[in-house]
């Protein structure tokens, strides 16, 4: 049996900042701001966009600078551009959250503490900054472009147990770990679940490696429905 491929995003920029947009037919009631890891790019992370729009709710996939089709390199700036996405998501839905893996989760907390009215935070695997730092001061995350100069003292000066404390009163926190994590230890999840307020969720997987939640179709639709229901109140 053959089937029709999916739809194709909506693909756009915005300040130099290369976009993927997935919008339903019918109005949703969250729009999801889909960030990638170190070293990846939005096109890994269309699997979720495609189901936040076949679940009724709109999705923005993300390059990072230094990463895919944006503009720019790597640096301080990062979470300004989460924002800065964040907005052009309020144009499409009522409420926003941001789903983060790896370094996107570090980017989705920083801008969440910054921004106290998003509906939601999902992180997988969030890397903190002192992991961030270590890889690229060691080489071990260079296969992006990166203002190291600027970088390295602004990851120093960045604290993400700290910056999970300062979420919005009603932004609710879903941390998702696997317990084989080999890049991110799956206790740096646990600190931060210690270190947020409710409304909160913390899922540690057994087994499994720092990349194998992001597409797991199970893992998706927990995160999914966990932001759905932040939105509804």
């Amino acid at each position: 049996m053959k089937h029709s491929p999916p739809a194709p995003p909506e693909l756009g920029s915005r300040d130099g900042l290369s976009f993927a947009l997935f919008l339903p037919e019918g109005e949703p009631a969250v729009g999801v701001v889909q960030l990638h890891g170190a070293g990846s790019a939005k096109e890994n992370h269309f699997d979720f966009g495609r189901l936040c729009r076949e679940n009724g709710q709109a999705a923005v996939c993300l390059d990072s600078r230094g990463h895919g089709r944006s503009e720019g390199v790597f640096g301080p700036d990062a979470v300004d551009d989460v924002l800065s996405i964040c907005e052009l998501m309020r144009g499409h839905a009522p409420a926003v959250a941001i789903r983060g893996s790896s370094m996107g989760g570090f980017l989705a907390i920083h801008a969440a503490a910054r921004e106290p009215s998003l509906t939601a935070v999902a992180a997988l695997c969030p890397a903190p900054e002192d992991i961030l730092l270590r890889g690229i001061r060691s080489g071990d995350l260079s296969d992006f472009a990166c203002d190291r100069a600027a970088t390295e003292p602004w990851l120093e000066s960045l604290d993400s147990y700290q910056a999970v404390g300062r979420l919005g009163e009603r932004t609710a926190l879903m941390l998702l770990h696997a317990r084989g994590d080999e890049q991110v230890p799956y206790t740096v999840s646990e600190q931060l679940h210690a270190a947020a307020h409710e409304p909160k969720r913390l899922l540690i997987f057994p087994g499994g490696h720092h990349r194998s939640l992001q597409h797991d179709l199970e893992v998706q639709t927990l995160t999914l429905r966990f932001i759905e229901r932040a939105a509804a109140g």
